[in-house]
């Protein structure tokens, strides 16, 4: 059986600064993640033949994974426990993430978090997801971390249900963590034995996989370790990707090959794909779409109204009850001004949280975009349909990324009051069009995600 990391999440410092995570009921992630995670590691402790590593509290996220990666062996596997936080304090659940393609990793998700909600049965499940699922596509907990990792947010600590829960029933979220985790624990590879002194070291033995490359069979194989698809480095090199500069690229020397996980290349434009039956990691890099446009906000979109649907359905059931036409008003209404209105639409996915509204605002304002109003009371602004609500946000979003007049009768209530032409970039819009510094990264992250199940990436 491997031995057992556990990360309590946030606290540490970032940016020079302590990190303390979700604030709510007079309380801190931080705090709470550390009472859990000390209840964790007694029952674990209490376990004979398990051995459990917890990571010091004052690390950043970045030294955290450091931590890890210098001490850890291959037959081992690591936790990081999280309180989910929202604007709406009705969101509830626990939930755990995985990397993304990583079938393996998915069922060990799948496992930990049973194990949790058989203990707390009064936690709704929020499901296992993909790390591409998060609002910047990856979580570095996931993708940076050498051996098999899991992140799990444990509840809403915004939700007083599910922070009564934590607080009255702590051991019972204890005890159900730790049993998922030595069941995950167990069922990773024992360590090799222990040579003799006077016998060399076994080296270790990967499985084989197939290599297709635009859909021709590459000459060299890859491996599969901890369950992750690695290709040798040439692979990458002959797609003209550097990665000899990024530290945080995991690199496996085997049998004198360097190999990196396949899945990195997604970060570089390269599509990544699996084929179960034939095991074989399938890359393409014949896009139908030019990887340095995806953050021209000027421009045209590349989705069908129904790749827009599927994709908008496919992360809320219910998104097009209310609004059935919006993907095709996106598509009208940013066509008219010359805009991408695929950029335009993952926009409103993010603000609206897939048309849920679970912030401010509400869906009788026909704001898809958080657009403010003129006047007092700094209260969100409201149009009278979906069209005119759709019209507003292209006509906001031109009036950062052009300098050209609007061709439509303007109804953006702020649009006079923007620097005509000042972010036409994605990652410009962040600090301007929201607070958030990662604002237009996560924009980026649901359109990489909109053209994958689309096909087009």
């Amino acid at each position: 059986m491997g031995r057992i990391f556990i990360s309590a999440g946030h606290g540490g410092y970032e940016n020079g600064a302590l990190d303390p995570g979700a604030i709510a009921g007079g309380t801190t992630e931080a705090q709470e993640m550390i009472l859990l995670r000390d209840l964790i590691v007694g029952e674990l402790r209490s376990r004979p033949g398990v051995e459990v590593l917890t990571v010091p509290d004052n690390l950043s996220m970045s030294q955290s994974i450091s931590w890890i990666n210098t001490r850890a062996r291959a037959s081992d596997v690591a936790l990081e426990i999280h309180a989910n936080a929202f604007a709406n304090p009705t969101g509830r659940g626990a939930s755990v993430y995985y990397i993304a393609n990583n079938d393996q990793r998915q069922q060990n998700a799948e496992q930990l978090l049973l194990s949790l909600l058989r203990r707390v049965p009064q936690l709704p499940n929020r499901g296992v997801k993909p790390d591409t699922a998060t609002t910047l596509g990856n979580l570095p907990f996931n993708r940076w971390v050498i051996i098999p990792s899991l992140l799990m947010e444990v509840c809403f600590l915004t939700n007083p249900d599910d922070r009564s829960l934590l607080q009255n029933r702590r051991r019972d979220f204890a005890i159900g963590i730790a049993e998922g985790l030595v069941a995950w624990a167990e069922g990773t590879p024992l360590p090799d034995p222990v040579p003799p002194a006077t016998s060399s070291p076994v080296p270790p033995s990967y499985p084989p996989i197939n290599i297709n490359i635009n859909g021709q069979i590459y000459g060299e194989q890859g491996v599969i370790i901890n369950g992750n698809a690695y290709i040798p480095i040439d692979v990458v090199d002959s797609f003209k990707v550097n990665l000899s500069t990024n530290a945080a690229i995991r690199r496996v020397t085997y049998r004198n090959i360097v190999y990196v996980r396949a899945i990195e290349l997604r970060e570089h434009d390269i599509s990544v794909g699996w084929d179960g039956g034939t095991r074989t990691v399938l890359l393409r890099s014949i896009l139908q779409i030019c990887p340095g446009y995806l953050d021209r906000i000027v421009g045209h979109g590349n989705t069908s109204e129904v790749q827009m649907i599927v994709f908008l359905k496919g992360n809320n059931p219910q998104a097009i009850v209310q609004f059935p036409d919006l993907p095709k008003l996106y598509r009208e209404e940013a066509a008219i001004e010359g805009i991408n209105y695929d950029i335009a639409f993952c926009q409103m996915c993010l603000e609206t949280n897939f048309l849920r509204f679970n912030g401010e605002l509400q869906p009788t304002q026909n704001n898809f975009a958080g657009l403010g109003s003129v006047g007092g009371g700094n209260t969100a602004a409201s149009f009278p349909s979906a069209r005119i609500g759709v019209r507003a946000h292209i006509q906001h979003l031109k009036a950062y990324a052009s300098i050209e007049p609007l061709v439509m009768e303007q109804v953006d209530p702020r649009f006079r009051f923007v620097a005509r032409g000042i972010a036409p970039l994605l990652e410009q819009l962040s600090g301007r069009w929201a607070a958030d510094l990662q604002y237009g990264q996560k924009i980026l992250a649901l359109l990489r995600r909109l053209y994958e199940s689309s096909g087009l990436l």
